[in-house]
């Protein structure tokens, strides 16, 4: 079985999604790693290494260091620097610590002081988590710290968000987002008005409030103020705002409480103000045409999402038309088309307007109220992706696909990933089934998104790689889009950052290669590019407590492991260990589904390898799979109940699994799973299947209630629980005590109606043999009577008896053509039975394998008294003996060894068989010779 998955939203707070920055082991994935130094120069090209020479390396030019130390992470940075004291020096250089990114890392205060003696310059910082936040807060002391961006600060509060500013007075930005600041109250917010006078910048998420007070304390003590956005608030004073008289660009999307015929009187008295955005808000027409014609400085409305504006314009499309040249952007507006209109004078593509090349020659102010549109956007296209509010489909594919694709071009590293994640998470229609929009994707695909997203994944950001990656990896449902992303070397791409230490971009990258992996077309490319291997090594990297990176690994895994030749590569790798050392010891339950899943398919290749075989003998295997059927999680049942199936086809397996307590954990599923999903039914009774083939587990069986579930479960509508199911029975059937309880539990109506009913023919098959064995003669009849116990239901045996033979007969009869038959039975000829042979032949019959013991019963019933039992046998041996069936070689094996052809020749001429019985027999006479040319041959 093969699955996929994509991903919307990842939950990064409470420290979720984060790395120790002392763990990481190697250059940050994605990025290239130093080359190995040869030779010590002097900058001349004078110095050159003589073969076998030792290097000095502290040698080497500053310059080079100093590159040297520039591409290697934070870890490797600090670790390099302590190597000597000249390169201590180098190590701790400014330019190497001006700009540091911890989202990729755990951050408490132990690392936090670690980085702070080399961090004295440092000007620009990016975190995740507010435990991040208050290390930073308490141990950093960056003095000259001018930008702060934070992400999952949910938890922030005012005491740390008041020592952040406190500490770090030089703030000129300061934005935490997206998810909210639940916890932040206006006195965090008058606080960071007066410790940071220098501040531009303050873009905020998810405030309760912002009150008054706080909004005229920025007025007040931020004469430098010019860019502030309270994103998804609850309270904002509209009228306060319109006191910082040196704002330029203003944000309030997301805001619901907004007095809009207050704001937009305040609003259109500020002398500075260019841009503002009310996208996703209840703004009215009256305000927006209000601010557009008493606002002298206002040139750009964003109005994304904004119900009645919307409507009026669509009520009325020139109803912003007098605009003086300021423009107003909603969905449905031309919005590339509009914003070209900001270039006079020059030919700028619509689609070309967020390319800086565009901006410069131009007004100063054009090229910061770009930038700044970016980031609206770039938020704004997130918000309502998450939402996914109905009707948006047409500016999807008109507009926005666009417009995200030119965002990922941004030349600002957040709206880029931002874009990514939008992305990734608007062609989501459910991420539940893993079901994708079609179009959407699709779109994105023919806009060149595919090469432009694996782009980014190429780059050093460990935190651009990781978006970048799960959108192409949400694209990849898509099959058109995933032969897109494989033809642009998708693969050694999603490879390479499995292979990353942070892991973040590894569980990413697994999933990319487990939606990959749908495609029976890509498994042998991921196997050739190191895929298998480098998904092993992120179980062994991550062993415990990351349910995402190892849900993804183990589906990749499930997914490759399903294609025979990748299956071997899977267990070369190592991938059995590391698959049962998951469903021995993790306790999460889309780990342990998958996992078992991969398991079930290593072991679901039979004779073309010997996988079964090994799962079967790795420690602990049986026991934790039959652990897993008592799991409280249908999946997790599910799948282990499948691989349990799969399992029992090895013989040692099969008594091992018993031996672990299988029969009794799978009986009990059984009798549980009768109102669960199909696919559970399914397995269970597929694995109770694989387990009766033996004497000893079928008696257990029996012994343990096992019949009455199956017999609900063969009266499932679904073909594949029935003929499961009726596979099962047919096996227990073939023990005269488990007969016995299938007719006293009213069995044989319910084979009966399978054998007449079914709309599959191995289900009618199996439930003709089942009967066949019930009613052949060795069920004693006094035993019939009542149960082992010597109990009774008072079942009509005899009535039972004659309703079983006659389904049977009419079963055999539907393959029956009168003058075909009549043919064969004259003339013997090749050609004849060859026709009868074809017609009757059930395909998947070739895949039963059948004992020996039973191939002698069927020999026996030919002898038979009754001509519907010899006429039933003679049919079963036919499939059994087809040559090119499965078992066909195996199954002529055992006829010529127990003397078949004597009985086979002795039915064929009886005079008192029915002329399907002699044909049959003839048939099979014909596969024994068949089969013995063909061993004589070789």
């Amino acid at each position: 079985m093969t699955t996929r998955r994509v991903r919307r939203r990842t939950c990064r707070d409470k420290g979720k999604g984060k790395e120790v920055v002392e763990e990481g082991r190697a250059v940050e994935a994605g990025s290239s790693p130093p080359r190995d130094w040869v030779a010590a120069g002097d900058g001349d090209g004078g110095g050159e290494a003589v073969a076998g020479e030792a290097v000095d390396w502290t040698l080497l030019p500053d310059d080079t260091v100093l590159q040297l130390f520039g591409r290697l992470s934070y870890r490797d940075r600090a670790s390099l620097g302590a190597t000597c004291q000249t390169w201590r020096g180098l190590g701790s250089s400014p330019c190497l610590w001006s700009t540091l990114d911890l989202r990729a890392h755990r951050c408490d205060a132990e690392v936090a002081s670690s980085l702070a003696s080399r961090c004295g310059g440092l000007q620009r910082l990016r975190l995740r988590g507010h435990e991040a936040a208050a290390a930073v807060a308490s141990a950093l002391r960056a003095r000259d710290l001018r930008e702060v961006v934070a992400e999952g600060c949910r938890g922030l509060t005012d005491a740390t968000l008041a020592v952040l500013a406190a500490r770090h007075e030089a703030l000129e930005s300061l934005q935490i987002g997206p998810d909210p600041l639940e916890r932040i109250s206006s006195d965090a917010l008058r606080h960071v008005a007066l410790c940071c006078s220098r501040l531009r910048r303050l873009h905020l998420s998810g405030l309760r409030e912002a009150d008054s007070d706080a909004i005229g304390a920025l007025a007040r003590y931020c004469p430098l103020l010019e860019d502030v956005a309270f994103l998804d608030c609850g309270t904002v004073d509209e009228a306060a705002l319109g006191d910082i008289h040196s704002l330029r660009f203003l944000s309030v999307a997301g805001c619901y409480s907004v007095k809009w015929a207050t704001a937009s009187a305040s609003w259109a008295q500020l002398p500075l103000l260019v841009a503002v955005d009310v996208s996703r808000t209840d703004a009215s027409p009256n305000a927006v045409a209000r601010l557009i014609s008493h606002s002298k400085t206002l040139e750009l409305i964003c109005a994304l999402n904004c119900k009645f504006v919307e409507e009026e314009q669509a009520h009325s499309p020139t109803a912003f038309s007098n605009s003086k040249g300021k423009l107003v952007l909603t969905i449905t507006c031309p919005i590339f088309k509009s914003l070209a209109s900001l270039f006079p004078g020059k030919a700028v593509e619509e689609h070309g307007v967020f390319n800086e090349c565009n901006w410069r020659n131009k007004r100063k102010i054009l090229g910061v109220m770009m930038n700044w549109l970016e980031w609206i956007l770039s938020h704004s296209l997130l918000r309502i992706s998450e939402c996914n509010p109905y009707g948006m489909d047409d500016f999807w594919l008109q507009q926005g696909t666009s417009m995200l694709l030119s965002l990922v071009k941004s030349s600002q590293e957040s709206v880029q990933e931002r874009a990514a994640t939008t992305i990734a998470i608007f062609v989501v229609i459910d991420d539940e089934t893993a079901n994708v929009d079609a179009a959407r994707s699709e779109a994105v695909m023919r806009d060149g998104g595919i090469p432009l997203l694996l782009d980014l994944a190429r780059c050093s950001r460990v935190s651009a790689q990781s978006e970048a990656a799960k959108a192409i990896a949400n694209l990849s449902v898509n099959a058109k889009v995933a032969k897109v992303v494989v033809d642009e070397g998708g693969i050694a791409i999603f490879t390479n950052l499995a292979k990353s230490t942070n892991r973040l971009v590894a569980e990413e990258a697994a999933g990319g290669l487990w939606n990959l992996s749908v495609g029976e077309e890509h498994k042998a490319a991921i196997a050739a590019a190191g895929g298998i291997k480098a998904l092993v090594d992120i179980i062994f990297r991550w062993p415990a407590g990351t349910d995402g990176v190892l849900e993804r690994a183990a589906g990749a895994l499930a997914n490759l492991a399903a294609d025979d030749k990748c299956s071997l590569e899977v267990a070369k790798a190592g991938g059995v260990h590391a698959l049962v050392t998951l469903a021995r010891s993790c306790k999460l339950e889309g780990v342990l589904e998958q996992a078992a899943r991969a398991l079930a398919n290593l072991a679901a290749h039979g004779d073309n390898n010997n996988n079964n075989a090994a799962v079967g003998q790795e420690a602990g295997a049986l026991e934790a799979l039959v652990q897993l059927t008592c799991s409280q999680n249908e999946g997790v049942r599910q799948e282990a109940a499948g691989a349990l199936w799969n399992l029992s086809f090895d013989d040692r397996n099969r008594e091992a699994i018993a031996a672990a307590g299988g029969v009794e954990a799978l009986v009990s599923l059984a009798q549980q799973c009768l109102n669960a999903s199909e696919g559970l039914q399914e397995r269970a009774a597929g694995a109770l299947w694989g387990l009766s083939v033996s004497e000893s587990n079928s008696i257990a069986i029996g012994q343990e209630g096992g019949v009455a579930p199956l017999l609900t479960m063969a009266q499932s509508e679904v073909e594949d629980v029935h003929e499961t199911a009726a596979g099962a029975l047919w096996n227990l059937a073939f023990y005269s005590s488990n007969a016995q309880r299938i007719v006293e539990e009213g069995g044989v109506p319910i084979l009966v109606h399978l054998c007449s009913s079914s709309g599959s023919k191995m289900a009618r098959f199996m439930s003709a043999l089942a009967l066949a064995y019930m009613f052949d003669g060795r069920m004693d009849e006094a035993a019939i009577v009542g149960t082992s116990e010597g109990s009774s239901k008072g079942v009509n045996v005899e009535g039972a008896r004659r309703m079983a033979l006659k389904h049977i007969e009419t079963f055999v009869l539907t393959f029956s053509d009168p003058q075909v038959f009549s043919t064969a039975a004259a003339s013997s000829a090749p050609a004849a039975l060859s026709q009868v042979a074809e017609a009757v032949f059930i395909q998947e019959a070739g895949h039963l394998r059948c004992s020996c013991a039973e191939i002698g019963r069927f020999i026996a019933m030919l002898r038979n008294p009754t001509p519907v039992l010899r006429a039933c046998a003679a049919f079963a041996l036919l499939q059994f003996s087809i040559p090119g069936g499965r078992h066909a070689i195996h199954h002529a094996d055992l006829l010529q060894n127990v003397g078949a052809a004597r009985v086979l020749r002795a039915a064929a001429a009886a005079t008192s068989a029915s002329i399907e019985a002699k044909v049959f027999a003839k048939i099979v006479l014909r596969n024994l010779e068949h089969h013995q040319a063909g061993t004589t041959s070789t």
